[in-house]
């Protein structure tokens, strides 16, 4: 891949990874639609891909720094008591219960997920998926408020009514958890399923969001031990490749 293709696919990623548009499925599609020589089939394309996801991770993991060091601490502090005490302890252990399904279907679908990277056709399909599951999240949130207003509560009202990610039930972070499952699928939006099924969990909007960019962390990293190493061969442009990733 040229230095110029790698800057410009590092670009998409950062402008399109924290909204719901599915940054892998543009990433997928766009050395087709632009007619580059260089395949998707190519064993480090997948892994150049994980390493644009490990500079958004970046990015998220100084976003939320603070919340990283409470969950941090709560996790070794719950494991080393055998049980939960606080609202940090509880949170880290959400979180490993929401990445457990996704950590599952990676590990063992892997090469059949990989195959799925090399067709830009599939990778359009589930743009399109994307877009009609994004749509019935907003319809099913929108007759959520209908019914609110009809019983007299304002917006303000209504967010009060929802929880903060602390407060989720186990089995509704795992539900969480199994719809970060579908943003293995190159064109299905991590943070759309995700924040859509913190919204069906109960979760206030700028909860589910922060819960869902939480979530999203541990499996990028894990990822990125998984596939990056790939690109540690001769006649891999790494350092074009890393600055891709600074971009993103």
């Amino acid at each position: 891949m040229a230095p110029w293709q790698a800057a410009l696919l590092g670009l998409l990623q950062g402008a399109t990874e924290l909204f719901p548009v599915s940054s892998l499925g543009h990433a997928v599609i766009i050395p087709s639609l632009l007619h580059w020589s260089y395949k998707q089939s190519d064993p480090t394309f997948l892994p150049f891909l994980t390493l644009l996801h490990l500079g958004t991770a970046g990015a998220l993991l100084i976003l939320y720094r603070k919340d990283w060091v409470r969950i941090s601490a709560g996790f070794f502090r719950a494991a080393l008591r055998g049980r939960i005490k606080d609202d940090d302890e509880r949170l880290a252990m959400l979180l490993v219960v929401g990445t457990v399904p996704s950590g599952v279907v990676g590990v063992f679908f892997q090469k059949q997920l990989q195959a799925l990277f090399a067709s830009p056709r599939l990778a359009a399909g589930f743009l399109i998926v994307n877009g009609v599951l994004l749509l019935g999240s907003e319809l099913l949130r929108r007759r959520a408020e209908r019914r609110a207003n009809l019983a007299g509560r304002d917006r303000e009202q209504q967010e009060q009514a929802f929880a903060e990610a602390d407060r989720l039930s186990f089995r509704a972070a795992a539900l969480v958890g199994f719809c970060q499952v579908l943003a293995l699928f190159p064109g299905i939006s991590r943070s759309g399923v995700t924040i859509g099924g913190g919204l069906l969990a109960g979760l206030r909007h700028q909860e589910a969001a922060r819960f869902a960019f939480l979530l999203a962390t541990p499996i990028i990293l894990a990822a990125g031990l998984l596939e990056v190493p790939e690109l540690l061969h001769p006649g891999v442009p790494l350092a074009s490749y890393g600055l891709s990733a600074v971009l993103a």
